[in-house]
C-alpha cells in the first residue's frame, strides 16, 4: 500500500519532544506515512507573521489534507491571532472530536467507567470572534448560529456514532434563555436525530447536562454542543475521566483534517524529558483511522494501553502504590514501541475497522439549503449610548427624549437595558449601564416598513442629538418573527 502524505509540525514548548516521541511510536508500529514538515507558532509569531503560520505551509496543508499538530506559545500582548482558531475556520474545520476515557485503576479517577466522546462545532458561535467597544461602560460580542453549521455538527456527531457503535447522541445548549440560536441547535439536533432511529437521542440544558456529566458520566456517550459550550467541556470531561494530558483531538473538515493534544506547549517543561506524549499520540491514533490505516492504530493504541496497565508512567500521572515505574518522554515512547503486539489485560483493547462504505445512493449530505422564507420587515431596534449619571431611576428621562422621534409610521414600544425592558412602565431598582435599546414597530400592527423610515428615523435622532450606535432590523420570517422579546416585554 502506498504511503499517505502528512504535514507535521512539532510546535513550541513541549511539542518538539512529544512530537518526536509519538512520531517513534507510529512509524514502529508501521505507519504509512510521508511527511512534509512545517513551521507554526512563536518563532513565525515572532518573525512578523500575526497568524503564526506562513504562507507556504498553507500549501503543504492543502496538498496533504492531513495535519498532525504539536502545541505551540502564542506570544503574550496584543496583535497575535490564535493559530488554531486560524486553522479551523480557515480550513473549514468544522467539527472538533475529542474523546474522554477513565483508565481505572491505573490512572487516578473519580469515575471509573468514562468512556464520552465531546463533539464540538468549531466555526462559529461566539468564536467568530466578532467583538466591539461600544459605550464606555459595554462591549459587545455577537452569537452567530447557523443552521448549515447546527446541521454539520449535529449530523457529524450522528455519523460517528453509526460508524464507532456509540448508542446514544445527546446535545447540550441553553435554549431556554438563547431562544434564537441555542433554540436553532435544538431544532435541527430533533430533525436530524429522527434520520436515525436506531440511535437513541435526547438533549439537556447546558448548565444541569454539564453537572450531569461531571457527576455521572457513564450515561452519555456521545455528547454533542455549540463552540463555547464544547470548548470548555471538552476539558472539564478530560479531567474528570484522569487527566486532559492524556486527551488527544481530531478537527474533521470537508477536505482538510487536524489532529493534535488538547493541552497546551507547558514552556515551563520543556527540554527537560518530562511531558507526556499521551495526548498527541491519541490525536495521532485518530489520524491513522482517519487516513485508512485502522491496524496501525489499533497496534499502537493497545500497546499504549498496556504501557499505561503495566504502570510506565510520566510524571504527571504517576501514583505511587500504583505506578511501577517514572519515566520521561524518550523511555515512556519506547516502552509502548516495546509492547507494540501485546494488549491490555484489564484494560479494554482497542479494535478498529475499516470505515463502513456507505453506497453513494444512502450518502446524506452533511447540511442542506432550505428554500428560502418570505421576509418582512415590521421594526427596527435603535441603540444608543447615553448615560445622565445615574444607574437607578433613568429610563423615563430617556425615554422621553426618544418619544420625541416617533412618526412616520413607527413608534417607540419599548426601551431595553442589558436585555431588561425599563421603558415603559419600568421598575426604579432595575440597574442600569449607558447602553440602551430602543424598539421601534409599525403604528398599525403587523405592518411591513421600509429601509426608507428607518433611515429616516435615524436622521430623527441625529437631529434630536441622541447618539445612536447600532440597529438591529426586526423581520417576519413566513410570518413568524425572527426576533427576540426583551426580558418583561
Amino acid at each position: 500500500m502506498s504511503n499517505v502524505p502528512i504535514t507535521v509540525a512539532h510546535g513550541d514548548g513541549i511539542g518538539p519532544e512529544i512530537m518526536d516521541a509519538t512520531l517513534h511510536i507510529i512509524k514502529e508500529a508501521g505507519a504509512r506515512i510521508d511527511i512534509e514538515t512545517i513551521d507554526i507558532g512563536e518563532k513565525v509569531y515572532l518573525s512578523g507573521n500575526s497568524a503564526g503560520i506562513a504562507p507556504e505551509s498553507w500549501d503543504s496543508l492543502r496538498r496533504t489534507k492531513v495535519f498532525l499538530k504539536a502545541p505551540i506559545t502564542t506570544p503574550q500582548g496584543g496583535g497575535f491571532k490564535s493559530l488554531n482558531v486560524t486553522v479551523r475556520k480557515t480550513l473549514g474545520l468544522y467539527a472538533n472530536i475529542r474523546p474522554c476515557v477513565s483508565y481505572h485503576p491505573f490512572i487516578k479517577t473519580k469515575h471509573p467507567v468514562m468512556d464520552v466522546v465531546i463533539v464540538r462545532e468549531n466555526e462559529e458561535d461566539t468564536y467568530a470572534g466578532i467583538e466591539y467597544k461600544q459605550t464606555d461602560m459595554v462591549e459587545l460580542c455577537l452569537k452567530l448560529i447557523s443552521r448549515p453549521g447546527c446541521e454539520k455538527i449535529v449530523r457529524y456527531a450522528f455519523e460517528y456514532a453509526r460508524m464507532n457503535n456509540r448508542k446514544k447522541v445527546t446535545a447540550f445548549m441553553k435554549d431556554n434563555i438563547m431562544k434564537r440560536t441555542d433554540g436553532l441547535f435544538h431544532e435541527v439536533f430533533d430533525e436530524v436525530a429522527a434520520e436515525y432511529p436506531s440511535i437513541e437521542a435526547d438533549h439537556w440544558i447546558v448548565d444541569i447536562g454539564a453537572a450531569k456529566m461531571a457527576d455521572t458520566p457513564e450515561n452519555f456517550d456521545v455528547i454533542v454542543m455549540q463552540n463555547l459550550y464544547g470548548d470548555i467541556l471538552s476539558d472539564v470531561a478530560a479531567q474528570i475521566a484522569g487527566s486532559v494530558g492524556l486527551a488527544g483531538s481530531a478537527n474533521i473538515g470537508e477536505n482538510i483534517s487536524m489532529f493534535e493534544a488538547i493541552h497546551g506547549s507547558a514552556p515551563r517543561r520543556a527540554g527537560q524529558n518530562l511531558a507526556n506524549p499521551s495526548g498527541l499520540f491519541l490525536g495521532a491514533v485518530m489520524m491513522l483511522v482517519h487516513i485508512g490505516q485502522p491496524d496501525i492504530a489499533e497496534l499502537a493504541h493497545n500497546a499504549w494501553l498496556r504501557a499505561v496497565e503495566d504502570g510506565v508512567h510520566t510524571y504527571d500521572v504517576f501514583k505511587e502504590g500504583v505506578s511501577k515505574e517514572k519515566v520521561g518522554t524518550k523511555e515512556f515512547a519506547q516502552a509502548v514501541v516495546d509492547r507494540l503486539g501485546q494488549k491490555p489485560e484489564t484494560l479494554k483493547a482497542v479494535a478498529y475497522e475499516k470505515p463502513e462504505v456507505i453506497a453513494e445512493a444512502d450518502r446524506k449530505p452533511i447540511y442542506t439549503i432550505r428554500e428560502p422564507q418570505k421576509k418582512d420587515l415590521v421594526g427596527v431596534d435603535v441603540f444608543v449610548h447615553w448615560w445622565d449619571g445615574s444607574f437607578y431611576g433613568t429610563a423615563d428621562k430617556l425615554g422621553a427624549m426618544v418619544e420625541k422621534v416617533n412618526g412616520d409610521g413607527l413608534k417607540l414600544v419599548m426601551i431595553s437595558n442589558r436585555g431588561t425592558k425599563v421603558y415603559p412602565n419600568g421598575m426604579p431598582d432595575t440597574f442600569c449601564v449607558d447602553h440602551w435599546r430602543c424598539r421601534f414597530m409599525a403604528d398599525e400592527q403587523g405592518s411591513i416598513i421600509t429601509h426608507k423610515q428607518v433611515i429616516d428615523l435615524l436622521s430623527r435622532f441625529s437631529a434630536e442629538g441622541i447618539d445612536f450606535i447600532k440597529t438591529e432590523h426586526l423581520y417576519n420570517f413566513d410570518g413568524e418573527a425572527g426576533y427576540s422579546l426583551g426580558q418583561g416585554q
